[in-house]
């Protein structure tokens, strides 16, 4: 398995790989190739995508706004699972955001993903039950969902 750093060429392989992903979450604001670029862009060093004979196995977007770190995405292809690669993304990920100096690393998973809370589990990552998550939409942006 090769990790390296997500380029924003790298995109279309990407996007197919998150719309094999049921339930990604995506949206036509952020996750759109430009979106992609503007995050990449401001986040140079700390998004990954792992090499798998040829082809992207799995990604994690993450990044920081100089306080704290986020996990955006992390998908790993649904025929390339079990196998390790989640925790290799998140390792790299957290490895480069340590780096930066910053302390703590949140993410936002939905509830209904049962698989995937079990997984961030499994990496050490607690749900926070005294937290009520808000969001407010401020550009209306089409769903890209799965």
């Amino acid at each position: 398995m090769d990790i390296r750093i997500m380029r924003i060429g790298d995109y279309g392989e990407v996007y197919a790989l998150w719309r094999a992903c049921a339930g990604m979450g995506l949206n036509a604001a952020d996750d759109t190739r430009e979106g992609i670029a503007r995050f990449l862009a401001r986040n140079p060093d700390t998004c990954f995508v792992a090499g798998d004979g040829g082809r992207i196995a799995g990604v994690i977007l993450a990044g920081h706004d100089g306080r704290r770190r986020h996990i955006y995405h992390l998908a790993v292809r649904p025929d390339s699972r079990r196998r390790g690669i989640g925790a290799q993304l998140v390792e790299a990920a957290l490895t480069a955001l340590s780096a930066q100096g910053i302390a703590k690393v949140s993410l936002v998973a939905f509830a209904r993903n049962a698989e995937g809370n079990a997984f961030w589990a499994r990496m050490g990552f607690g749900a926070r039950e005294d937290l009520c998550y808000r969001d407010r939409v401020l550009i209306d942006a089409e769903r890209m969902d799965t």
